[in-house]
């Protein structure tokens, strides 16, 4: 038995088991994740309540409790959306005091580019207020609307982003120019550019007719929605991303409907103040800022470890790098930030800003906050913990090989 615990079999079976422990915690944590965070995309049946006393409710269920002091009696949580009308997006129901639970076939879920989903039945399609569709047949004529207003929105989308990008920076270097030229007193080419910049800003009102144009067009649609209570309300379609109606949809329908929901959770662009649409921004960003730091972070990290480890003497010097940088991987986050933004932001970018891009000053170009500085800051942060990685690596290599 003493044979048994000299050799350390126990500590090895507990380090061992601790390890499997940990990974289990971990797995365990990410599957509650991914439990709860998979179905967000998918489309919920709406289900309508008749209350005993009050209007009806409509909604997609959330979740179920216990009335608190009141034993044997529950109440339901349902996201009735329609925040503009209710001014809240959750509301809580005792089950006691539902008469009737539907689930209608009609009912519809507008997601909008601002307040949040709509939940309610068409009512009537509406072009410049006169009446285009009613009844039977009003969803197939909303969905071609809705074709039509996307169509144009790709079409204003790539005049915004290109010709009108293009105008905007032509515009702009021009103004610099100017300012050059005025410190230069070159009136002449100043007589010149302002010809230029007059035929730019014709160009550019002109390009804003055809973009006001585009968005009369897109707004002349309007649908309204009859809600639970029997309000109704008219919404742009413009301002409709999607429309489905859930408790129609088969299996199929629905895991399209998921899939385009998810897609458009990672590649598109956030609205209403980043609380809905895409994260491609982030993401986008995070990669970037990642891969620069990586390029700046590694290469000087593994030829430090490999100098000190391998070429130095070792001395008294070494032995106090070597303490330095063991001190910097211990340093908090936020002593690098305040240094990046005082070194990187205002002391180089704002020096680059004096040298090359004068003409632009006071508004910064390099000395403000950007990817550049921020991977640059990391890389400083990860520079120490890559080269105590390397030297431990090479420490472990037997010298004969």
């Amino acid at each position: 038995m003493m044979k048994f615990w000299r050799r350390g079999d126990p500590f090895i079976w507990l380090t061992g088991g601790a390890l499997a422990l940990c990974l289990a915690m971990i797995a365990g944590l990410v599957g509650i994740i991914v439990y709860n965070g998979a179905g967000v995309f998918w489309p919920q049946d709406l289900t309508l309540l008749r209350l005993k006393d009050g209007p009806p409710v409509m909604g997609k269920l959330v979740g179920r409790q216990l009335i608190p002091g009141a034993a044997g009696h529950y109440r339901v949580q349902l996201k009735v959306g329609n925040r503009d009308a209710y001014g809240q997006d959750f509301r809580w129901v005792d089950e006691d005091a539902i008469a009737e639970r539907e689930t209608p076939a009609e009912a519809v879920v507008f997601e909008r580019l601002e307040w949040g989903d709509m939940h309610g039945f068409i009512a009537a399609l509406y072009e410049e207020e006169r009446l285009l569709a009613k009844g039977e047949g009003v969803w197939e004529a909303l969905q071609g609307v809705m074709d039509q207003v996307d169509e144009l929105g790709e079409r204003i989308h790539s005049l915004k982003r290109g010709e009108l990008d293009e105008l905007n920076r032509a515009i702009d270097d021009l103004r610099l120019q100017e300012r050059r030229l005025q410190r230069e007193q070159n009136d002449a080419q100043l007589a010149a550019n302002e010809v230029r910049r007059q035929a730019l800003w014709d160009e550019h009102e002109a390009l804003s007719g055809r973009l006001d144009e585009l968005r009369a067009q897109q707004e002349r649609w309007e649908v309204e929605v009859a809600l639970a209570g029997g309000e109704t309300r008219r919404v742009g379609v413009a301002a409709i991303v999607r429309a489905y109606r859930p408790n129609q949809m088969g299996v199929g329908a629905k895991v399209q409907t998921y899939l385009s929901k998810g897609w458009e959770f990672v590649a598109g662009e956030p609205r209403e103040s980043n609380t809905e649409g895409g994260i491609f921004p982030a993401l986008f960003g995070t990669v970037m800022m990642v891969m620069l730091m990586s390029l700046a972070a590694v290469p000087f990290g593994v030829l430090a470890a490999l100098y000190l480890r391998e070429y130095a003497r070792q001395g008294f010097l070494v032995r106090l790098v070597r303490i330095a940088v063991n001190n910097l991987a211990g340093v908090p986050s936020i002593v690098f930030g305040m240094f990046g933004l005082g070194f990187f932001v205002y002391g180089i970018g704002g020096s680059i800003d004096q040298l090359f891009y004068a003409d632009a000053l006071p508004t910064p170009t390099y000395g403000t906050g950007g990817i550049l500085w921020a991977s640059l800051t990391l890389a400083l942060l990860t520079v120490p913990v890559v080269i105590v990685a390397t030297e431990e690596s090479l420490a472990a290599v037997p010298r004969e090989m």
